[in-house]
């Protein structure tokens, strides 16, 4: 029987721009394609390929990398969401104190979190529960 699964390890990914530092960076060489669109190289785990302009150069949990065409990138990937600092602290906490998505949501709509917090998930819940599940990026400081 067919199972229907979802990714769950996060990557980092960057549109690639062909600039020098890009190619710096990912120790990439010049190659042109067979339509006469130029492009780099870049080394994987499964041999070198080609990556062109507009394509998504992502970085996998133990580094390794490897080049994704825009729509099909578009299509299978979402950015974390990015949450306050606070947030993060008592999504950790919860998570530590082994809470449950659905006793974390029950704790703030009876206020038992920090009243800032609490504001901030009433007012965000489809982001704080994503966060919860999928990871999450803290906000910069201002």
């Amino acid at each position: 029987m067919i199972k229907i699964y979802r990714k769950t390890a996060t990557i980092k990914a960057e549109q690639f721009d062909g600039s020098n530092e890009m190619i710096e960076l990912y120790d990439m060489g010049f190659q042109l394609a067979p339509n006469g669109k130029g492009g780099a190289i870049i080394k994987t785990l499964e041999g070198d390929l080609l990556v062109h302009v507009g394509d998504w150069i992502a970085t996998g949990v133990n580094g390794e990398h490897w080049p994704i065409a825009d729509d099909v990138f578009k299509k299978t990937y979402a950015e974390l969401p990015v949450i306050p600092e606070e947030v993060a602290y008592m999504i950790k906490q919860a998570k530590n104190g082994d809470y449950k998505l659905g006793v974390a949501l029950y704790g703030a709509y009876e206020g038992v979190w920090k009243p800032s917090v609490v504001k901030w998930i009433l007012m965000h819940v489809e982001v704080f529960a994503r966060a919860w599940l999928d990871g999450y990026v803290v906000e910069e400081d201002k």
